[in-house]
């Protein structure tokens, strides 16, 4: 899953390029994750789930949150060991009963071994990394770290929440459905999510992060089947002629999927992806919040001491440059 080779390491460059540099894409209408836009929507309206003791310093820095919601993906190409946290191949497992295939990150590792399951995917196991990663940051008081990873651990559990993320059929490659991932993930969103209720209520304390975080990948994997099904039964239905259509982006002609049939299967899927937006609304908040709790609550307002330096900045820059320059680094699998 998600494996590497030189054209997809060229592609994957440019889109980094364009990110960093401040434009909005390339001639491709491929995006990692839930897309930029779904991750970056994601972390900005968790803000808005939290408590007032949160909320102030949460606000302030919304849109370091915002904009760094996407890190994760840029670090997957260039960073050894990243691309398995963005996802688990459920179906890879015989069984995925808490005997079979233990919850707890040791145990896994006794059983199948840590370089099967990282070939699998490990993000229930990583959420909970990053989850005690940011307790730690909370009781050190260190406002930088907070941010960085509540960015992080936001990005983790969005995409812990995409059906297309609990499957070898990552993207439709074994069904005959390539490019359905970006579809139901980026361009569905940036159509029609406007129109979503995201007002999912305030965060609440997760009593066990770890079944909170396996909880989210089986309702996820438990709505794969109807991703699959109905765009199969659409595009039978409609055939490819009307399945696709162009668009101007950044002055280039790229094929996308036409909105008459965007609009069709999001309407066949009954407010799936809106309800995985929110679920990933709700859980990002709430493990936020759980992780400051179990940190003693401290006092955040004494760690506002002010805006993003340019120190920090420059800092953030050479950190992305150094994504990118081991990013033209990646060997080709036939190498």
């Amino acid at each position: 899953m998600y494996q590497n080779n030189s054209w997809c390491s060229w592609i994957v460059a440019l889109f980094f390029i364009s990110f960093v540099s401040g434009h909005k894409g390339v001639g491709t209408n491929a995006k990692p994750a839930w897309g930029f836009y779904g991750h970056k929507r994601i972390n900005r309206l968790a803000v808005f789930t939290l408590p007032p003791e949160m909320m102030l310093f949460y606000k302030k820095y919304i849109d370091y949150l915002t904009v760094n919601a996407v890190n994760p993906d840029k670090r997957r190409y260039a960073v050894a060991g990243e691309a398995p946290r963005h996802f688990i191949d459920l179906d890879a497992y015989a069984d995925t009963s808490g005997a079979t295939l233990p919850r707890n990150w040791r145990e896994a590792t006794e059983r199948y071994g840590a370089d099967t399951l990282a070939l699998h995917g490990i993000v229930p196991w990583h959420i909970q990394v990053a989850k005690f990663q940011l307790t730690e940051a909370f009781k050190a008081r260190d406002a930088k770290r907070i941010l960085k990873l509540s960015a992080d651990l936001g990005h983790y559990i969005a995409d812990a929440n995409v059906p297309l993320h609990t499957t070898r059929n990552y993207n439709g490659q074994l069904t005959g459905q390539q490019g359905i991932h970006g579809f139901w993930e980026s361009r569905l969103p940036e159509l029609f999510s406007a129109d979503y209720d995201f007002f999912t209520g305030v965060a609440e304390y997760v009593s066990s992060p770890q079944k909170r975080a396996w909880r989210a990948v089986f309702m996820a994997h438990a709505a794969l089947d109807s991703v699959l099904q109905m765009e199969g039964e659409l595009t039978r239905q409609m055939g490819e002629s009307r399945k696709f259509s162009f668009e101007e982006r950044n002055g280039v002609t790229v094929k996308v999927y036409s909105e008459e049939f965007s609009r069709k299967y999001h309407e066949r899927l009954r407010g799936q992806i809106e309800r995985q937006m929110r679920a990933s609304v709700r859980m990002v908040g709430d493990f936020w919040y759980t992780c400051w709790v179990d940190a003693g609550q401290p006092d955040l307002t004494k760690l506002m001491t002010g805006d993003v330096t340019e120190a920090d900045k420059k800092e953030e820059a050479e950190e992305q440059q150094s994504w990118l320059k081991r990013l033209f680094r990646v060997r080709s699998e036939d190498e």
